[in-house]
């Protein structure tokens, strides 16, 4: 059966205009994946209330990818690949409608000796989702969000989630956690228990390292059991995709990931061992993110496939990007090293999946 649509008509300029909310509703596209509108629909214009003539159809909307439409807070540097900028790339290439928000804007990372710029705060935040709203542009299939600085800042965030999930209940909220690594907090006390009692049950992904995970289960993680113990203490809060993306265990590097289905029923978990780099690297942890929501979101039901993926994308930036040190005759141990992304976009577009997953019986 087709869709009836009702849609206002500009008498002036003779075309038509649907709100998008009214569009979530009525066509109901699959809630998270490869969602399709009808040719019908390619009738979206964004209302300019300064001009009596309507503004041109915003194609994301009217024409959207297979894959989904993005809309990632996440900090932004000039000059490197950290936050969005390790992130809004991959999903690009990936097939996906990316609209970053900068949740800070800096020269560089934070690693280097100096670093200058702004930092956007909660209200800042609102604004822009309150100037989208006002011209019918939040209908996004996935939320994702990275580092977040402030208890205010990350407040805001879950308004924005309840925000668009009012357009589109079937918002897919892809969060990774960041509050510290290797035993060190790296964000204020406070953010924890906001994550764990705030975040945590409106999550559709969660990522973590070992330490996040520890943090918001109060569990401590020192073997495969327990990172696959921590998996279903976080399905129990909330996210039926926990991804702990990188477990030290015995010197052996682990990911672990585990997909509820259905809650209440026993997860299927899996493990993947990575060979260890001899070299730090930044904004790794986004683009990991990036890549789990991109790969995820086409195998909706083989979370153990998008992780093999996006490990095996990673590993090969990661091992471009130590090859080019390399040639640039730096030493790759002596500081912490860019990520080639440019240069590696034919392995995020189409990995060679050498490391494979091991599904836990």
């Amino acid at each position: 059966m087709k869709s009836v649509i009702v849609i206002g008509m500009n008498v002036d300029a003779g075309v038509g205009w649907l709100n998008v909310e009214h569009c979530s509703m009525l066509l109901k596209p699959p809630l998270s994946l490869n969602f399709r509108f009808s040719p019908q629909t390619s009738i979206f214009r964004a209302r300019n209330s300064r001009n009596s003539r309507m503004a041109p159809p915003i194609l994301s909307l009217a024409l959207p990818s297979n894959t989904g439409r993005v809309l990632s807070i996440q900090s932004h540097t000039v000059q490197g690949y950290v936050g969005n900028k390790s992130a809004v790339f991959p999903l690009q290439l990936l097939g996906y409608d990316v609209d970053p928000i900068n949740s800070v804007q800096f020269s560089n990372h934070t690693g280097y000796p100096t670093f200058k710029g702004q930092v956007l705060n909660g209200q800042q935040l609102w604004d822009l989702i309150e100037g989208l709203e006002g011209n019918d542009l939040l209908f996004y299939t996935h939320l994702l969000t990275g580092y977040i600085g402030s208890e205010s800042f990350l407040n805001t965030v879950l308004q924005v989630v309840s925000k668009l999930r009012s357009t589109n209940p079937g918002l897919s909220y892809v969060c990774d956690p960041v509050m510290g690594d290797e035993g060190k907090l790296y964000v204020p006390q406070e953010l924890v228990s906001v994550y764990r009692e705030k975040v945590v049950p409106v999550a559709s992904m969660l990522t973590p390292n070992q330490f996040e995970a520890e943090l918001l289960t109060g569990f401590r993680i020192q073997s495969e059991g327990h990172g696959q113990e921590a998996c279903r203490l976080l399905h129990a809060a909330g996210p039926s995709k926990v991804i702990i993306t990188s477990i030290n265990i015995d010197g052996i590097l682990l990911l672990i990931g585990s997909h509820q289905k259905e809650k209440g029923e026993p997860p299927r978990q899996f493990k993947i061992v990575i060979p260890k780099i001899p070299a730090y690297f930044t904004g790794t942890g986004d683009l990991m993110t990036a890549l789990l929501l991109g790969w995820s979101n086409k195998y909706p039901d083989n979370l153990e496939i998008a992780a093999e993926l996006a490990v095996s994308s990673l590993q090969a930036v990661l091992h471009r990007t130590l090859s080019d040190y390399k040639s640039a005759g730096h030493d790759p141990e002596s500081t912490s090293l860019e990520i080639r992304l440019i240069q590696s976009q034919d392995d995020i577009c189409t990995p060679q999946v050498k490391l494979k997953a091991e599904i836990y019986s």
